[in-house]
């Protein structure tokens, strides 16, 4: 299969849409809480941004689908639209259910470029989605909520999963068909727009937050202490390997935090045994 063809934009497009999924958020099985369960999940600080970056997701990616003209795609973006809004519903029914307070939200504007602001959200949406495995993962492992929360939690992250894999064959298959397939220019757009995104993030979640709530800042550290930084890129990298081997192997699939992570940890890897070396170089000199 030729990327950029026919056949590429009908089975990303396929993929996408046969993996649907039904339900409704408020009919699903929500469980009812213990006090310390309950005490907990109200203490987590990210719910009221984690709900306007769905809502925002939702009037995003419906806002482009607009705009779209090929049937195929449309149909295709549309679909994830909807997706992003239950996703919306499905935090707000959360938030109803467990008693958590957050303000009142305003209203969602879709912004006037949409392409571009559709194209920068999809590799945010890479970055946050790579992190997320490895946070489901170990609040799981933590054992702080029912297991039936992260039964109904865990289809959502593979909705994501959908989301990126769609996305990454959409860049790609768009910027060929505009002509500007060449390689290294497609490389060099995907890594600028990935920059754009990270800057973004990092603005958002990062030192420029002054609510200090985004997921870089409290993240794992709620659900445990002890948590190392190749713990953390390793339970990642299982996740994202294990979530994305469902796909047909013909797919794009995002990369680059894959590969940097694994690259972090073969260079994290060596830290303690240069540190030993090092030790051992002084005592035999001494």
């Amino acid at each position: 299969m030729k990327l950029g063809s026919v056949e590429h934009k009908e089975l990303f497009c396929r993929s996408f849409t046969e993996s649907y999924r039904e339900y409704e958020p408020e009919s699903l099985p929500w469980p009812d809480l213990d006090d310390t369960a309950l005490s907990f999940l109200r203490s987590i600080p990210f719910w009221e941004k984690a709900l306007d970056t769905e809502r925002q997701a939702g009037a995003i990616v419906s806002g482009y689908a607009a705009t779209v003209s090929d049937p195929i795609l449309q149909s295709a973006i549309a679909l994830q639209g909807e997706e992003e809004l239950r996703h919306a519903r499905l935090l707000q029914t959360l938030i109803d259910r467990y008693g958590i307070e957050i303000p009142k939200r305003q209203p969602i504007q879709v912004p006037q470029n949409i392409e571009s602001v559709f194209t920068r959200f999809g590799f945010e949406e890479c970055l946050d989605t790579f992190f997320a495995y490895g946070l489901f993962a170990i609040a799981r492992e933590a054992n702080v909520f029912p297991e039936s929360i992260f039964t109904i939690f865990d289809p959502i992250i593979d909705e994501e999963t959908r989301h990126i894999v769609f996305f990454v064959n959409w860049f790609t298959y768009t910027q060929i068909h505009r002509g500007q397939g060449f390689i290294p220019l497609r490389s060099a757009k995907t890594l600028w727009q990935y920059g754009k995104a990270l800057s973004n993030l990092i603005a958002v979640f990062g030192n420029d937050d002054p609510s200090k709530t985004g997921f870089a800042v409290t993240g794992a550290d709620i659900f445990t202490k002890d948590l190392t930084l190749e713990k953390f890129l390793s339970i990642c990298l299982v996740e994202n390997q294990r979530r994305m081997s469902k796909y047909d192997h013909r797919l794009l699939q995002p990369q680059l935090l894959p590969r940097l992570a694994n690259i972090a940890l073969r260079t994290l890897e060596l830290i303690p045994k240069r540190k030993l070396q090092n030790i051992e170089s002084e005592r035999a000199s001494a």
